[in-house]
This record gives structure tokens, sequence and C-alpha cells, in this order.
């Protein structure tokens, strides 16, 4: 059996995308995933299959979701070493600000786009393309930033924002 820890993109956020972390473990579990287990109601997802590939994995967590839930769920799988990695790097880099956030990639970057976001230039924010992941920072509140999911999203595809906090405890947990 091969771990996978999937991250769930735009679930439980408004009124029309309610999905209890109970209905995602029994779903996967419906799915043929074993091991699975769910961190904080945001879609952070560990689970175990005979499965090594990423895009097999990432299809068959959305096809199951999406079926149990009645709308499209975009998952983002990395491995446990890759989680621990791109925490291990976003924590190495010295950034001047209070607020840090992960955002993990369906797809590592074109370079041009890769490009765009590390010479992001905005007072109080700044971001770095780790691969298939983008670090970004605050030293504001972020109902103030320019910087955002969907901004990412429109450079370089489908993506979705954690807090470093949460990295890091995930990390710790699934990590490798």
């Amino acid at each position: 059996m091969t771990t996978h820890v999937a991250f769930l993109r735009a679930i439980n956020l408004g009124k029309n995308r309610r999905l209890p972390m109970t209905r995602v473990q029994d779903t996967l579990a419906g799915a043929g995933f074993t091991g699975v287990e769910t961190y904080l109601a945001t879609g952070n997802v560990r689970v175990e299959t005979p499965r090594r590939s990423r895009a097999t994995v990432e299809r068959e967590i959305e096809e199951a979701l999406g079926a149990g839930a009645g709308f499209a769920v975009p998952t983002i799988v990395v491995s446990p070493q890759e989680l621990r990695a791109l925490h291990t790097e976003a924590v190495a880099l010295d950034v001047p600000a209070q607020r840090r956030y992960l955002t993990l990639l369906k797809e590592e970057p074109p370079a041009e786009a890769a490009a765009r976001l590390d010479a992001w230039d905005v007072p109080g924010e700044g971001a770095k393309v780790l691969g298939r992941a983008v670090l970004w920072w605050l030293d504001h509140p972020t109902a103030a930033a320019r910087l955002s999911n969907a901004l990412v999203e429109r450079h370089v595809g489908t993506a979705t924002t954690r807090d470093l906090k949460v990295v890091a405890t995930l990390a710790e947990r699934w990590g490798a």
C-alpha cells in the first residue's frame, strides 16, 4: 500500500459546498481507500491505496467525492515525503512576515508563471515557487492582500492554500 496526502480544494466554504469530514472518510473508504484520516474541516486527507500514480489517485478521489457531494472536488495529492520536503523548504526561507501560506499546485508551473510569482512585488507581500507549491507571505491581514489563491490559480491552474501552521502539523503527522 502506498500512502498519499490529499488536499481538497474549496470545500466547506459557503452553504453550497459542505462536505463533512466523516462523509469524506466514509466515501473514500467505500471507494476502496484504506487508512483514511482527515485533519480539520478544510479538506486535508491521508489515504492508503495500491495505486502509485499521483494523477490516478487524484482522479479517483475527485470522482468518488464529486459523485457523493454533488459538486466537483478538485484534489491535489502529494506523497508524505513531498509534504515533509515542502514544509522543510518553506520554513527554511527567511521571509519578513508573520502570515505564511503554502499553496499546493496540481501541476508544476511553467517557468514564465513561476517567474511572475517569484517576482511578486507588492508592499508587505511576497511569494516563492517551490516546485508544485507556492509559499507566500503577508505582513498585513489576509483580507487586505492582493495575493490570493484565486490569483495564483490564474497564473498556474488548480491550487489550494493552507496556513503554514497547518502544513507543519500535517508534515509532523503524515510526513515521512
